[in-house]
């Protein structure tokens, strides 16, 4: 990527990993990179940048979707769209590097740890990857009158997708909610279908009878077995990270 030009100009995009792969296209076919790239809505005008905005092509998106499998492998994809989910700070910037400077040399990308964007795209891969695994253990449904259960997360990563897919396999004939409390989204599941929607636009139900029951006769147990003099937060804490308490059922005592 030596001969590439650097162009003093700022991208915004809607903030889709399609979008991205969008300006993974074009910047490839000018050989050109941009200082920044910001998604749309979190973008704070600054008279001392020249955006532009870049709009997302299917076309685009899905050519660049397919090359990165042809030509750089299924690994390049995967490790990208993780460290996309990730919520580290220009993440964008990396990808992009990542991609164009794989497209050059093939698989090989992945062995150059010693480039900075390659080794940040590990990182934030395995970040979002290990949240999206501890998610699935930690993650609790309750079950609301309307016979849907819902779950509460508040994670780092924008992990809700993966997330969601992983309890369509499990809970393939029952319709769920995963609510991702920090991004303000919900991944509606029902009849094999699912969506992505922003919290505002969902009004989450009460619960069952029968879950307020099962919910306190458990509470109830978890305080009767704990032994007073045993009590340890700091041990709690070790194997349960305190930012999950509130979304857990059995809340440590």
């Amino acid at each position: 990527m030596s001969n590439w030009k650097l162009v003093n100009q700022t991208f915004l995009y809607d903030g889709t990993f399609y979008g991205l792969l969008t300006i993974v296209f074009d910047c490839f076919y000018h050989k050109t990179l941009p200082v920044k790239i910001y998604p749309k809505n979190n973008y704070i005008p600054n008279f001392l940048d020249k955006t532009i905005e870049i709009m997302t092509n299917e076309k685009k998106s899905q050519r660049v979707f397919d090359g990165i499998y042809k030509h750089i492998g299924y690994q390049a994809l995967y490790n990208s769209f993780y460290a996309f989910l990730s919520n580290a700070p220009h993440k964008e910037i990396d990808i992009l590097k990542y991609l164009c400077d794989g497209f050059e040399i093939g698989p090989k990308i992945n062995d150059r740890i010693t480039l900075s964007y390659v080794a940040n795209v590990m990182a934030m891969r395995k970040r979002a990857l290990s949240e999206c695994h501890r998610l699935k253990g930690l993650l609790r449904f309750v079950e609301t009158n309307q016979h849907i259960f819902y779950a509460s997360i508040h994670p780092d990563n924008n992990i809700l997708e993966p997330l969601g897919h992983h309890f369509m396999r499990r809970l393939s004939s029952q319709d769920f909610v995963i609510h991702d409390q920090n991004h303000h989204l919900c991944f509606l599941y029902h009849d094999d279908q699912y969506q992505i929607i922003e919290d505002t636009c969902f009004q989450l139900p009460d619960l069952s009878q029968e879950e307020e029951m099962y919910q306190k006769l458990w509470q109830t147990f978890f305080h009767t077995i704990s032994i007073e003099e045993r009590k340890n937060p700091r041990c709690q804490m070790q194997f349960m990270p305190k930012k999950y308490w509130r979304d857990l059922i059995e809340k440590p005592i």
